[in-house]
């Protein structure tokens, strides 16, 4: 058997990752790789450095990935996916990682490479500790399980206040003043038609539907907390990124609609569970419990 490396090739090997993780996913989220749309999530993301994906780095035997390289938005933080057979690739892995996916530190000038591992490879974890890597808690990743229930839970609005879809209304401007202001930032959202654009490359990715796109209304029509939801129909899992809510309109129970509103559509369709990469009391009160974290390490380079 012979495996060869390579760099990835956005045009191609998109569809291929995509293929790959979903092919080895393993009910629960046992598999421990990204799940195949926080992959798409983040492709189509605006914090994506896109000039560096040249780096990242495929394992293939037969033109069949079995193992990838990557960073999320950015050099500097990698991560490992893998066929499970091909598990002992590790080292190798991660000797590529330090010499192509290390980053520059803004404050300190230092290169540097963020590990992210999930808890219970306990050989990689050790093969970091050998390394010189120590924990850094706060990078800690968690994820989140949702067991889809048969009766699902009421949901419940305030007056006044109704759930929709960008099926229904499709209004990029709310979505983004939605999106702007639930995650803390000051003031109304920068304008302009690229704003735009960029927030609709978000929620219209390949495989997306607008349908699954949650947004509360409110009774002035503004849209005032929005969930984005992914089902994955091969695995049938449904997956929430992201859930804001405007900060005028918090603690009214909009966000938690919102949220439940997407997981029903998504068990409608056929999912049996539901997952979220958050620790939030938010996500712990509608009843998501933890699978595991993948933990950050750090090394600091000369």
């Amino acid at each position: 058997m012979t495996i060869i490396n390579r760099p990835y090739i956005h045009e191609t090997d998109y569809k291929k990752v995509s293929e790959f993780l979903i092919k080895h996913y393993l009910p629960g989220y046992a598999d421990g790789n990204w799940l195949e749309p926080a992959w798409e999530y983040a492709i189509f993301h605006p914090a994506l450095n896109s000039d560096q994906m040249g780096k990242w780095r495929l394992w293939e035997v037969n033109t069949e990935i079995v193992a990838f390289a990557h960073y999320e938005w950015r050099l500097g933080k990698g991560f490992f996916e893998f066929d499970p057979d091909f598990r002992y690739l590790r080292e190798e892995m991660l000797d590529y990682a330090e010499k192509h996916l290390i980053g520059l530190s803004d404050k300190e000038n230092k290169k540097f490479l963020f590990a992210y591992v999930n808890d219970y490879d306990e050989p990689l974890l050790d093969l970091l500790s050998k390394r010189g890597y120590q924990r850094k808690p706060d990078e800690t990743r968690p994820l989140y399980r949702f067991e889809i229930p048969d009766l699902f839970p009421e949901i419940n609005l305030p007056e006044g206040f109704h759930l929709t879809s960008l099926a229904e209304e499709c209004d990029w401007a709310k979505v983004h003043r939605v999106m702007w202001r639930g995650f803390n930032h000051p003031g109304d959202p920068p304008g302009g038609e690229k704003e735009l654009i960029s927030r609709q490359k978000m929620f219209d990715t390949p495989k997306a539907r607008r349908d699954l796109k949650i947004t509360v209304k409110a009774p002035n029509a503004d849209f005032v907390a929005f969930c984005g939801m992914f089902y994955d129909e091969n695995n049938q899992f449904a997956y929430v990124e992201p859930v804001a809510t405007d900060p005028d309109y918090r603690r009214l129970g909009l966000g938690k609609a919102a949220v439940l509103e997407g997981i029903r559509r998504c068990a409608d369709l056929g999912a049996k569970e539901a997952f979220v990469g958050s620790d939030q009391l938010f996500y712990q009160a509608i009843g998501f419990r933890k699978v595991f974290n993948t933990a950050c390490w750090v090394k600091y380079f000369n």
